[in-house]
């Protein structure tokens, strides 16, 4: 598997975290890898018939199964970005996979499609022909309004890493639990407190990549913002399927 992240043009900067290309080539036993979630929802188009989509909000791990030659050229949204260019509820997009043709009609999902698979291309041509289509689907909505509150709670629980309570976040925003709740999950797909956990997650995740030696694991929960050890292993259990231990291992060996 070959995977490679560019930085998005200027002009979807505030919308993109990268873009991305992967290529898998198997032979007759077919690949296996685990995607876990990330709080981003992406766009993938790949040179399968009827394979442009995109992916939701992921609550738990998915295990992707590759044949053959896919080839993949992708968009991954910050998060609560996604919105602008789909003009629906997220949270209907979360925990699978929806076609960009029920999204961005037929004509617009069939153009894309033909555009960047119906001859050979470079990676960075067909980075340039998705973000052409991104920006087209940009200009086609109604021009970007203020940043309400499900916005400032992102930047807010991204800062801090997971480390905060919903409850108070709301009153700091000045919106009840609920008001904020219902904006987070028709902006971003998935409730506050969720998205909390899995920035929390990813941070312990990250660091322990980066650990040499035996972790202690209180210190490493406590260092992450977890109550306690027991905390820690819930949520690799919910968004690895592995022990924190178990995952440590097999990333150092």
């Amino acid at each position: 598997m070959v995977y490679q992240e560019y930085p998005p043009i200027p002009a979807l900067r505030p919308w993109l975290d990268c873009v991305w290309t992967c290529r898998v080539q198997t032979g007759a036993t077919p690949l296996t890898h685990q995607v876990l979630p990330d709080n981003c929802i992406d766009i993938l188009c790949q040179d399968q018939q009827d394979a442009s989509f995109a992916v939701g909000m992921m609550t738990a791990p998915i295990a992707v199964v590759s044949q053959g030659l896919v080839q993949t050229v992708a968009a991954r949204f910050k998060p609560g970005a996604a919105a602008r260019f789909f003009q629906l509820p997220l949270c209907e997009l979360s925990d699978g996979r929806t076609g960009l043709q029920q999204l961005w009609g037929r004509e617009l999902a069939a153009r894309l499609a033909d555009a960047l698979w119906s001859e050979p291309l470079s990676n960075a041509q067909r980075i340039s022909i998705l973000q052409d289509y991104l920006l087209l689907r940009l200009r086609s909505v109604p021009p970007r309004r203020q940043p309400g509150a499900a916005e400032h709670a992102i930047a807010a629980i991204e800062r801090a890493c997971g480390q905060v309570r919903v409850d108070g976040l709301a009153r700091q925003l000045g919106v009840s639990r609920q008001h904020l709740a219902l904006q987070f999950r028709q902006q971003v797909g998935i409730s506050p407190k969720l998205f909390a956990r899995i920035c929390r997650f990813r941070a312990a995740s990250q660091g322990l990549k980066n650990l040499a030696g035996q972790p202690d694991w209180a210190q490493v929960a406590l260092q992450f913002g977890y109550f306690d050890q027991s905390h820690l292993i819930h949520d690799f259990q919910d968004f690895a399927r592995s022990s924190p231990e178990a995952w440590f291992m097999h990333r150092h060996h």
